[in-house]
């Protein structure tokens, strides 16, 4: 099974994807699980987990809509609202829905760089295992210290991380995120994706040994065991097609065993998603 670990959909309006810039202009416009699988079907894969791009109870409702339409839908990684005292109601609203594999918070847009260790927060984190939800870690590197504490503070919580951090490949910096890498994947509870690097390299100059540092990096301190592959898509089309947002992995994951590639092109999603 080849499953794309992270992927968007929405039907565009300026209001609430006001984060579409006038240089993301092509991205202004409905992406739909029709799109994508036009884009899917010539690589091969079975399907995908749609993740948040709103953080909206709506958002989620709708994405597990296109999930119960759609069965190349495998999974959806929605929003509740985690620091709400009412989260357990919102949880509980989708508790029959069982296409709800995860949640996500942006986590990046928040201006205190310390918020994955807000008490609301980790209380609402608190309720997600006992549902058999994961939990999607979006953040940027400046946030992966207390990455690495929400993590020690659940040990039985599966998190994993969205788009390994998003560290600054245009500039070529990778420390401190290399220590920092290490250091939260030294927690056996999460798990990384290989997904929206090439929003964070030169979008018009990219090439693939721009990513092999930090492929290095993520590979080395997690495993095979603990990767997935993830295209981001549609943001990544700002800087690159699906098609070689998936062969820059692919290509570089060549060097694995046979086993390893396909936990890592379908097999670790699946296990982490609860995807039958």
């Amino acid at each position: 099974m080849k499953i794309d670990a992270h992927q968007h959909f929405w039907r565009y309006n300026d209001r609430e994807y006001g984060w579409i810039s006038d240089r993301m202009a092509a991205l202004r416009r409905d992406f739909l699980p029709e799109d994508l699988a036009r884009e899917q079907g010539p690589l091969g894969f079975d399907g995908s987990v749609a993740v948040q791009a709103r953080q909206s109870l709506a958002e989620t409702e709708w994405l597990l809509e296109l999930a119960d339409e759609h069965p190349r839908l495998r999974g959806v990684v929605g929003w509740v609202d985690l620091c709400s005292p009412e989260v357990g109601a919102q949880l509980d609203r989708f508790a029959d829905r069982p296409k709800l594999r995860g949640i996500r918070h942006v986590v990046q847009d928040e201006p205190d760089d310390r918020f994955l260790l807000r008490a609301d927060f980790l209380r609402g984190v608190g309720l997600l295992g006992r549902r058999g939800l994961t939990y999607d870690i979006l953040i940027y590197p400046r946030h992966l210290p207390a990455a690495c504490e929400l993590a020690g503070r659940f040990r039985e919580q599966p998190f994993v991380l969205d788009h390994i951090a998003k560290p600054s490949i245009g500039e070529g910096k990778i420390e401190p995120w290399a220590t920092d890498i290490r250091a939260l994947a030294a927690h056996p509870n999460v798990c990384c994706k290989l997904s929206g690097m090439v929003t964070e390299a030169d979008w018009e100059r990219w090439k693939p040994a721009d990513f092999q540092p930090y492929l290095d990096v993520v590979v080395e301190a997690f495993g095979p065991r603990r990767l997935m592959i993830g295209s981001d898509w549609p943001v990544c089309t700002v800087a690159a097609s699906y098609a070689e947002v998936i062969g820059m992995v692919t290509d570089y994951i060549g060097r694995l065993s046979q086993e390893d590639r396909s936990l890592v092109l379908g097999g670790n999603a699946a296990s982490f998603y609860g995807i039958g």
